[in-house]
């Protein structure tokens, strides 16, 4: 498998988290997302994924994959094991409302291509770095009751929310998001830290890291 990815991009850190609790071994392939006005705006990258954001994940029969959930979910139908969402269904559904309150609502409003928008509409850094922290900070105050024991975001299994959630951690930390009011995420980051599969697929320790 071609894993098309950059450092700092939370939703191809996601896919590299999967990517590595199932122990599956990719090609990585760096998509620079502003180096040279964005390498993901190329003809040749357009013809790979025509949204041109990453992650993509082209198969081994050449086949390829879009959208970090997606490649998620194919990953855990495809390779079972680790399961990255529960047997029981309301369980399953809980996990996902979570990764999604992230993919769906966090990520999509303070991604690249909205903070340069932003800029281009005349907000200066400090504007948009509090656009960020807002949205970030609202989709945490939902996320902070819905989580369960711990260690890990629903229990003593890592599942699909942790793989959405850590990521996002790393964002808000990358934006100075205080996480004081959010214990129960703080926690489940922590403990997520020490299992390698997400060091392995943190942003500092890609190739591609600047």
């Amino acid at each position: 498998m071609k894993l098309y990815t950059y450092f700092r991009s939370s939703a191809a850190y996601r896919v590299r988290i999967a990517l590595n609790l199932k122990d599956q071994p990719y090609e990585m392939i760096s998509i620079h997302l502003t180096k040279d006005g964005g390498k993901h705006k190329t003809a040749e990258y357009r013809a790979i994924n025509p949204q041109m954001r990453v992650p993509a994940l082209t198969l081994s029969n050449g086949d390829t994959i879009i959208q970090s959930l997606a490649i998620i979910e194919y990953l855990e139908e495809v390779y079972p094991e680790p399961a990255l969402l529960p047997v029981d269904a309301l369980e399953r559904a809980h996990v996902r409302a979570v990764s999604e309150v992230i993919a769906c609502d966090i990520h999509p409003i303070n991604n690249l291509v909205v903070l340069n928008a932003l800029k281009k509409l005349g907000h200066d850094q400090a504007t948009v770095d509090e656009w960020y922290r807002s949205w970030v900070i609202a989709g945490f105050e939902a996320i902070e009751p819905l989580l369960k024991p711990g260690p890990y975001a629903f229990g003593s299994r890592v599942s699909m929310a942790d793989v959405c959630l850590v990521p996002q951690v790393f964002n808000a930390r990358r934006f100075k998001v205080q996480l004081d009011a959010f214990p129960n995420i703080a926690a489940v980051d922590a403990a997520c830290a020490k299992l390698p599969a997400f060091d392995k697929a943190r942003p500092e320790n890609q190739p591609d890291a600047e």
